[in-house]
């Protein structure tokens, strides 16, 4: 039987696992290089929060993780496994809610945050802004499938 550091570092080293996290970061880095340069970083607090945590803009780092775990899976275990079509799924559900739910619900806080303001001002009420949730486009969801498929695919052929 393994140890519990066995498993770790088998979990740890797994292509799969480690595929996942590269297309993520790159999807951060490269999320965050874009606003570095078109001048809407005013912080290092900011870099770093945009780096490791910040969802929305382009590319999507969520459809760059299932992206890759789709095509890991795929490739590791045919497209017609059960894991497969597990993945699948999970990779539709994510696209969904990026593209879809999450964006309305962005656009909905704005429109709320833009009335209650309006009314605050007038002195009809006292207003706290709710928090506006980032979904993508889809060019920023489209892009961020692409890199996790190149990624994917890279690194089931470069093992």
């Amino acid at each position: 039987m393994m140890s519990a550091r066995e498993q770790l570092h088998l979990f740890f080293s797994n292509p799969v696992f480690l595929s996942c996290i590269f297309s993520w970061l790159c999807a951060q880095l490269i999320k965050t290089l874009i606003k570095l340069f078109s001048g809407k970083v005013h912080s290092v607090s900011e870099l770093f929060e945009l780096m490791l945590w910040r969802t929305g803009s382009m590319p999507s780092s969520h459809s760059a993780l299932v992206s890759t775990l789709c095509t890991n899976i795929g490739y590791r275990s045919g497209v017609d496994s059960d894991v497969f079509i597990l993945s699948l799924g999970f990779f539709l559900v994510t696209i969904r809610d990026a593209v879809g739910v999450r964006r309305a619900n962005g656009i909905q806080a704005r429109v709320l945050n833009g009335l209650g303001k309006a009314l605050a001002a007038r002195g009809l009420i006292e207003f706290k802004p709710i928090k506006e949730v980032q979904g993508h486009t889809p060019a920023e969801v489209a892009i961020g499938c692409l890199l996790g498929f190149f990624i994917g695919l890279a690194f089931c052929v470069l093992k």
